[in-house]
């Protein structure tokens, strides 16, 4: 284990003496507590140790600590929870096997874990045994040691004077909190782990569990100021609606952040008949008629609800398309400028479909509001193919455009056709492209994620909790892959 010196120096006046009449005292920052006698130096040792760990402990953090006994001295770092190393030792063998002078109080060091047996008992000098090292922690390995200078024994009466004589240095109480920020693992509530708990055994979450925890913590954060999502492809069928709901869905459930989902189709998009209805008929083009009146400060923020079209189950607002019968106005740049403008007031998260054009002007608009491009496909090669000639266009022009594209996140779909349910060996084909088509995207964006197949997205309004729950699963991955981006 290696410390580096800005961990163990923040606290560098701790001091463990064991004295030869056998007391033996800790000193932090110059506050002295009386160590707990103890039969033997070991025990001393010890009970020593203990008090350093607790300060370490309450510290949270590595110290590094001055010892001193009748058998050496040296340094250690002592880390919360008792681990210790040993940074230099040199023991005193000549004090070792002599008694110590009648009246000289001889003051050592002290350190407390080498399993050190009790001190032994003074020799006659013409009996002396040989010299015996030992050291009561083990050494750090040479290439993570500390390197420091060990004082000589003459030199303990001065420095032990001139620590007395240094500033006491304590900590701020700015910089102390008794509040704990650390994140509490809750226990299991999925699976067998879920159950056990549930039965009051408490299990720690598998690391599933734990996978889709992360998930929702990241699609559950707030950003400053808004975000703009781009789902795009040139080819239709691709599950660019599809996308668009689910993501909206999924963001606006977890991290209940205003929600919006614009069909920024160039004529008349499918947004709207994918989700729910309001008790109104207006569109895009009726926002930007308004949009005087709702960019005016004196606007309350309610009124946005006169446009939108509230999605009750799953939480986000839908802005549909024009979809006047005659579909003879298509919208242009400026005007996605003013509705843009009108949405990230009231919105922190705005996610667009697109139409399938793009040269057209409102496409290309809608990039330059991008924050975080998404390129829905399917398990088909022409729909894979038109998402890869979306991202090599996005590439060609360069700076926000190259970056969207080398930044998106690719989500591949198994369906196949939104009209025709899938079994046995079509599903299987289908899983086995959508595998190729992800393994082919995987070197040129930021993320690729697969979508298993799922009878809930292929017809009729579409709703978060009627797909199953392997599909919300893959589509929280999605989402979350998608935020990580913002």
């Amino acid at each position: 284990m290696s410390t580096t010196p800005t961990e163990v120096l923040a606290f560098p006046n701790i001091k463990a003496i064991i004295s030869d009449n056998g007391t033996a005292e800790v000193t932090v920052a110059g506050n002295s507590r009386v160590v707990p006698a103890g039969e033997t130096l070991q025990d001393l040792r010890d009970n020593a140790l203990a008090l350093v760990v607790a300060e370490a402990t309450t510290l949270q953090r590595p110290v590094r600590v001055r010892i001193e006994d009748p058998e050496g001295r040296g340094e250690l770092i002592v880390h919360p929870g008792g681990n210790v190393e040993s940074v230099s030792y040199e023991p005193r063998p000549a004090r070792r096997r002599t008694a110590a002078p009648t009246g000289t109080p001889a003051a050592a060091a002290v350190e407390v874990s080498d399993t050190a047996t009790a001190p032994t008992p003074p020799v006659k000098p013409e009996a002396a045994q040989p010299t015996v090292e030992r050291q009561p922690w083990p050494p750090l390995p040479a290439e993570t040691a500390l390197v420091e200078d060990v004082v000589p024994d003459d030199d303990a009466a001065p420095r032990q004077a001139a620590a007395a004589d240094e500033p006491v240095t304590r900590r701020s109480l700015k910089e102390t909190s008794f509040l704990v920020s650390a994140p509490v693992l809750e226990p299991a509530r999925q699976g067998w782990r879920g159950t056990l708990t549930r039965l009051g055994f408490r299990m720690d979450p598998s690391a599933e569990e734990l996978s889709e925890r992360e998930d929702i913590r990241t699609v559950s954060q707030h950003w400053p100021g808004p975000r703009t999502i781009a789902v795009v492809n040139r080819k239709g069928g691709a599950n660019k609606t599809p996308t668009v709901v689910m993501l909206s869905a999924i963001l606006a459930r977890y991290s209940g952040a205003a929600t919006v989902a614009w069909d920024n189709n160039e004529s008349q998009g499918t947004l709207g008949w994918r989700t729910e209805k309001g008790a109104h008929d207006r569109s895009v083009l009726d926002l930007i008629d308004s949009s005087t009146e709702l960019l005016s400060p004196s606007t309350n923020a309610a009124e946005i609800v006169k446009f939108v079209h509230h999605q009750t189950a799953d939480k986000f607002d839908v802005l549909r398309s024009d979809e006047n019968e005659e579909g003879d106005h298509e919208v242009t740049a400026e005007e996605v400028d003013i509705a843009h403008q009108v949405l990230t007031r009231y919105y922190r998260l705005v996610i667009m479909d697109s139409g399938n054009t793009a040269r057209a002007a409102n496409w290309r608009r809608m990039i330059d509001h991008t924050n975080q491009l998404v390129v829905p496909v399917t398990a088909i090669e022409d729909r894979a193919e038109a998402a890869r000639l979306t991202l090599q266009t996005l590439e060609s022009r360069g700076g926000h455009d190259a970056e969207l594209a080398r930044n998106a996140v690719v989500i591949v779909s198994e369906s196949t056709d939104a009209k025709r349910s899938m079994t046995g060996d079509a599903l299987k084909r289908a899983k086995a492209e959508a595998q190729r088509i992800a393994d082919g995207f995987e070197p040129f964006v930021r993320a690729v994620v697969r979508i298993p197949y799922d009878p809930a997205l292929g017809n009729g309004p579409i709703r978060y909790e009627a797909l199953q729950p392997a599909t919300q699963r893959a589509w929280l991955a999605a989402a979350a892959a998608v935020a990580k981006g913002f």
